[in-house]
């Protein structure tokens, strides 16, 4: 095979009970929409001689090499609050690690056949789901933001069928620095399985924070990763949409692109995804959001330590000392979009800024794209931003001018679904290079063109 993959495996050392081995399910006729030669490059890859049937083969598991270990990891979580105590990879295997010059990664197909863990699920997706993914993983990659992110996409020849009929298959490869979830330390915390859980946190420090002192070591180096990412969310009006446990990668990556959407509009309250009735993962719920899935993860943390009342007081002081942090963090990503460096002053600018934007029902991406233009929509504001003597370059240089919005990537799938990949591939390089500005990228939607709902897809 022209693209050669080492696979070398260390969750396999891992217990039986950590994850199921399998192959993945032939599809009929496989065909390669995307291939993220970049990122192979960044892998330390040589994916120049691979052809197009070649890759449509491998990311699709039909023909994949010898190195590769096809398994799926079980995990557990708490779904809008309720805790599931199994769920897993329902339709994603993985094909194994690889040691790059980004580090160790693992490399999984997503919509390659059901698995132990599919529940009523038929393992596969169709290929709105899979673009959403790859366009919006390229995105916040270019945007600097900690990602799984998109190897490759196929289409598969097999229709899969969903509430609307048909739809045509497909399949993702993602990267990801590993897959490890909260959920997966709830799994085995649950079932009192102290010796998996025990080397879980070991496995897991070893390879993501070998500095980390113990597992309240990993407990605040997790919490840090997860401030400093959402943080990142908040300051480009990102919604994930679906941040149950089980979607809380250890590694501090986003990850499970599902309802996720960008604010064309801001408001605080903003929901998009159509499960979230209550509102629980809204844009302004994040930060809290994440501080309730810290404790949870602490929670499952304690059966390995030697005091568990001991434990609780440590971690909990851990835990509490979560909004400082992401204040801290908010306004390090705050700060630098208004051309300053952090301090309080910053901090209540950009607040100020947020409150005046959301009575104006002001664009988020493209107000802080073109600060300049405050002057006449926010005149008091922009006097007292331009007394601080901002660095024009800095602003400029933070806030991007493209985003993937929703109505966009709405309009790529449906032309995805005729066949026609043409929108999906330029707006790939319009989100790709989200900070030279692309004028067709860059207009919030018409009002017959909002999308007031995003779907899981699954």
């Amino acid at each position: 095979m022209p693209l050669t993959l080492p696979f070398d495996t260390t969750y396999l050392d891992l217990p039986d009970h950590f994850y199921t081995r399998q192959p993945a399910a032939p599809v009929s006729d496989p065909k390669l929409i995307v291939f993220n030669h970049d990122l192979a490059t960044r892998l330390g890859l040589d994916s120049a001689s691979l052809t197009d049937a070649e890759a449509a083969a491998l990311f699709s598991g039909n023909s994949l090499p010898d190195t590769a270990t096809p398994f799926a990891q079980v995990y557990a979580g708490h779904q809008f609050g309720g805790f599931s105590p199994q769920l897993g990879d329902g339709r994603a295997l993985h094909l194994g690690e690889l040691d790059t010059p980004m580090g160790r990664v693992d490399i999984q197909l997503k919509g390659a056949g059901r698995t132990p863990y599919s529940r009523m699920g038929d393992g596969r997706a169709w290929v709105g789901p899979v673009l959403r993914e790859y366009l919006m993983s390229c995105a916040m990659d270019a945007l600097g933001v900690p990602t799984t992110r998109a190897l490759a996409a196929v289409t598969t020849g097999d229709p899969v069928l969903r509430e609307q009929g048909p739809l045509p298959g497909a399949i993702l490869t993602r990267v990801a620095a590993s897959h490890i979830r909260v959920g997966t330390f709830q799994f085995f915390a649950a079932r009192g399985d102290v010796d998996a859980l025990r080397q879980l946190t070991d496995y897991t420090i070893a390879r993501h924070y070998p500095n980390a002192d113990g597992p309240t070591g990993l407990l605040e180096a997790v919490m840090s990763a997860q401030a400093s990412l959402v943080a990142r969310w908040m300051g480009l009006g990102f919604i994930h949409g679906v941040m149950n446990t089980d979607n809380v990668q250890i590694a501090g990556e986003t990850i499970d692109y599902g309802p996720c959407a960008f604010m064309d509009v801001f408001h605080d309250d903003t929901v998009f995804s159509s499960i979230d009735r209550q509102g629980r993962y809204a844009y302004s719920n994040q930060p809290p959001i994440t501080h309730w899935n810290l404790a949870q993860f602490a929670t499952a943390l304690v059966p390995v330590m030697p005091d568990a009342d001991a434990a609780i007081e440590t971690f909990t002081q851990v835990i509490n000392r979560f909004p400082t942090l992401f204040a801290q963090k908010w306004g390090e990503v705050f700060a630098p979009k208004l051309g300053l460096a952090p301090s309080p002053a910053a901090t209540s600018l950009a607040q100020d800024l947020l409150v005046q934007m959301q009575e104006a029902k002001a664009d988020f991406t493209n107000t802080f794209n073109a600060l300049d233009d405050t002057a006449e929509a926010f005149p008091d504001w922009y006097a007292n931003w331009r007394a601080q003597d901002p660095d024009d370059a800095l602003w400029r240089a933070t806030n991007p001018s493209v985003i993937p919005r929703t109505h966009m990537i709405e309009a790529t799938i449906s032309s995805a679904t005729t066949g026609d990949f043409a929108p999906f591939h330029d707006m790939l390089a319009a989100v790709s290079d989200p900070f030279t500005p692309r004028d067709a990228y860059m207009q919030p939607p018409e009002p017959h063109e909002r999308v007031t709902q995003t779907f899981c897809g699954t």
